[in-house]
């Protein structure tokens, strides 16, 4: 993947796109933690909870796809059905995978707050897990030490309760506003903490998305659903060579 340092005009319109993307992310995803949910656009944070629930209070022998996120996991501002966690259970369902999607995407979500709630989410075991938190911590510009030790635990969290779950980690990236060894090392450190623990990374979650107009909400910041289809195949061609063909049996 090409560097977001590098300045030439092109870029340079695309790091201020994501910006405002991610920024906004941000903004929204605060304000809507302070709201009902029936107040939030199309409920997307009620909604997340409740699928939260279902992993952690039902039962299932169903090997199951567990997506651990912010508002990006969550669906922000669209139908759940459109978001990417959903496209891929579509995905899996066609291809004849026999996995449960589970979507426990919360707005607003940082890492300390993912590595709180994770042990709660985690009653029942998962076969594979994807981590998708960071993007919060790095816009507000909380320590990298703190980001890579909650991203950490809950990856050892994970571990401890599903021994045998395959963990994938959604790398992210933010823009300059923090100084560019602050970006750069964010950047890294999704890489670092994937080698060290031998996990499949996707380089960065919104790879063809973050800052391309046509594919953000009216609001300009958050994915349409045709932004959503692009990040599935972002996670698709991590999370495929993963799975477990039991058609046959």
């Amino acid at each position: 993947m090409k560097s977001l340092n590098r300045y030439n005009p092109i870029r340079s319109y695309t790091i201020l796109r994501l910006s405002l993307f991610l920024l906004g992310v941000i903004w929204s995803c605060d304000s809507g933690e302070n709201q009902s949910s029936t107040n939030r656009p199309r409920k997307p944070a009620g909604t997340e909870r409740t699928y939260t629930q279902q992993a952690a209070e039902q039962p299932t022998d169903e090997r199951v796809i567990l997506f651990y996120g912010n508002s990006l996991t969550a669906g922000y501002g669209i139908e759940p059905a459109q978001a990417f966690p959903a496209l891929i259970g579509a995905k899996l369902d066609s291809a004849g995978y026999h996995y449960k999607v589970v979507n426990a995407g919360l707005s607003g979500e940082t890492t300390a707050g993912g590595r709180s709630r994770i042990g709660w989410v985690l009653r029942q075991p998962v076969s594979i897990f994807v981590l998708e938190l960071g993007g919060n911590d790095g816009l507000r510009g909380i320590p990298l030490t703190a980001t890579k030790q909650n991203l950490q635990a809950i990856i050892d969290t994970v571990r401890a309760k599903s021994p045998e779950a395959k963990i994938v980690l959604a790398g992210m990236q933010i823009p300059p506003n923090m100084g560019p060894e602050y970006t750069s090392r964010f950047r890294e450190l999704y890489k670092e903490l994937a080698t060290e623990n031998n996990l499949a990374l996707i380089p960065f979650l919104l790879e063809g998305v973050g800052g391309v107009r046509r594919l953000n909400q009216p609001d300009g910041i958050h994915p349409t659903p045709e932004g959503h289809k692009i990040v599935a195949k972002n996670v698709w061609q991590v999370l495929e060579p993963l799975l477990e063909n039991d058609t046959e049996s």
